[in-house]
């Protein structure tokens, strides 16, 4: 019976690890997104189209976007062979 631990979860931990690491990449596209407002709300300001924040910000969370997806759809080939 302890042997079929690994088998209750949906995911392995090198899967769900991925997993993680994809959110958190998606949490630093929002943080590089974020900011670029002038403190009086009657003044422009142009750093809100930034590099960063027009380029840079959504490609990071597009990235972590296919990094949970591609987490998720990974197969092992280690329980492939076990099945």
């Amino acid at each position: 019976m302890a042997d079929n631990n690994n088998k209750d979860f949906a995911l392995p931990k090198r899967n769900l690890l991925w997993i993680i690491i994809g959110f958190a990449v998606m949490v630093l596209g929002y943080i590089l997104l974020s900011g670029g407002g002038s403190s009086d709300p009657s003044e422009f300001s142009p750093a809100i189209f930034s590099f960063r924040r027009m380029v840079v910000a959504p490609l990071v969370i597009v990235l972590g976007c296919a990094l949970v997806v591609i987490a998720i759809m990974h197969k092992n080939k280690k329980n492939n062979q076990n099945s």
